[in-house]
């Protein structure tokens, strides 16, 4: 099974994001998507896939954090 992540693109740069997941801040690949500062996005292997509403976000990180996993 494959899963994309929610967080939050808190620095852009040259074709990279750092995005944040809860306190964890990863750099993610951006050029699929273009992406600012505070905007929410899906991240899997890497590369952000797309960009999500906070209410979104925040539903799926929910979700993960019910089946006890991904480090919510």
């Amino acid at each position: 099974m494959c899963v994309a992540l929610p967080g939050i693109v808190v620095e852009t740069g040259d074709g990279e994001a750092t995005v944040d997941f809860n306190g964890n801040r990863v750099k993610a690949r951006s050029g699929l998507v273009e992406v600012k500062n505070g905007d929410h996005v899906l991240v899997h292997a890497g590369c952000i896939l797309q960009k999500v509403s906070s209410s979104e976000a925040e539903e799926m990180t929910e979700l993960m954090k019910e089946m006890g996993g991904f480090g919510f």
